[in-house]
């Protein structure tokens, strides 16, 4: 039996635009939608005010950040030079 899939919010689009082009803009949404971490209080408490705005609700920090997400910090990887 193969197996049920689940749309959540791309229910709405119906059969319109395309498989691959649904399935990319859920993912996003979900992405978007979710609860993110905060770089302040690194509690899981912050969301989406409006696009590129964030605020925790822990802390009350409001912040810039990219569109959909939280930008993680970079990985700082330190380069030891042997001589």
């Amino acid at each position: 039996m193969a197996k049920k899939a689940t749309y959540g919010s791309m229910k709405r689009f119906g059969s319109r635009y395309g498989k691959r082009l649904r399935d990319r803009y859920g993912a996003i949404e979900a992405e978007q939608r979710k609860k993110h971490k905060c770089p302040y209080c690194n509690y899981v408490k912050v969301k989406r005010v409006a696009i590129g705005i964030w605020s925790c609700n822990k802390c009350g920090a409001k912040f810039t950040s990219k569109a959909y997400t939280v930008a993680k910090p970079p990985t700082i990887k330190a380069e030891v030079k042997e001589e």
